[in-house]
């Protein structure tokens, strides 16, 4: 297959914390990388007001220059004040995201060799988001049922040997420092998100990058924060992901404050799994019947 390189970045937070020259030199450095894709996995304001979410709309369009972009958004693009369980409904939840970013919360980007999907998993203050801690109001996420089958529908039609890879906010596996869950009810998502068929999911949330491999096949890929708020005062990271017929590679970059600039950091490597090839037996009295191609 063909080798797919995806620049991923999250939580961007325009807003004071936002930190520009961090950023000015990722849109410098990227087209040196030359990825396929561009990811802006969510946050990209930290009060979702219109100032910054312009701000992040002039990013995105700067991104689409070098590479295909796609986003999503996070809990601080939704207004939850505006409808707290969806007393009003869903819409005025995005009104202001999707004045910017379109009507489409889950985009689905295509490039060759490769299959973006997008995932909502920001819902504001809603009953499938709660826990009994109350720091979690508004912060948490959680991922529906209904988001997990969209996603399987979507790679059952991909090409075969394609990469499938779930763009999606909250951070799948718990942070190294934290130790806090991005997901509400959060084994049942990772059964969920491996059952889809994917390889690869993209997230952030957490504000510390990490890369690590569920149930040693889905590859979790998470890219920590352009803002000032790193978790544990670390540098702020991003993320250059490749993939290929047999392994999908996380490479990150970290931010060197004394030279202004991003350098190669830490990388880890996984095996990918591809399903079986199979083929129709021509003939037979059983039409379901399978069987392997042999090896070359």
């Amino acid at each position: 297959m063909t080798t797919v390189r995806i620049l991923h970045l999250s939580d961007v937070h325009f807003g004071v914390d936002a930190q520009l020259d961090q950023l000015e030199q990722i849109e410098l450095f990227a087209p040196k990388l030359e990825p396929d894709a561009v990811v802006l996995s969510g946050d990209l304001t930290q009060r979702a007001r219109h100032g910054e979410f312009q701000a992040a709309h002039a990013l995105m369009r700067r991104m689409s220059q070098i590479a295909p972009t796609l986003t999503v958004p996070g809990n601080h693009d939704v207004q939850w004040w505006a409808s707290p369980f969806g007393i009003r409904g869903t819409r005025p939840l995005f009104r202001k995201y999707r004045q910017w970013f379109g009507d489409e919360l889950t985009p689905t980007l295509e490039v060759e060799g490769a299959v973006i999907a997008g995932a909502l998993s920001a819902h504001g203050v809603s009953r499938g988001s709660l826990t009994w801690n109350l720091r979690d109001i508004a912060v948490k996420g959680h991922l529906p049922v209904s988001e997990t089958d969209r996603l399987k529908a979507i790679f059952d039609r991909a090409k075969p040997g394609a990469a499938r890879v779930v763009v999606m906010h909250h951070n799948v596996l718990p942070g190294a420092i934290s130790r806090r869950m991005g997901l509400a009810d959060p084994e049942d998502a990772q059964r969920r998100l491996s059952a889809t068929g994917a390889d690869l999911v993209l997230c952030g949330h957490d504000h510390q990058e990490g890369a690590e491999q569920l149930d040693g096949r889905l590859t979790i890929s998470t890219s920590s924060t352009q803002s000032s708020r790193t978790r544990g005062r670390r540098a702020s990271v991003f993320n250059m992901v490749e993939i290929d017929a047999d392994s999908i590679q996380v490479q990150h970059f970290s931010w060197d404050r004394p030279t202004c600039r991003f350098n190669p950091a830490d990388t880890a490597s996984f095996p990918r799994h591809l399903p079986e090839p199979v083929v129709s037996v021509a003939g037979g009295d059983d039409p379901d019947a399978r069987v392997t191609p042999p090896e070359d």
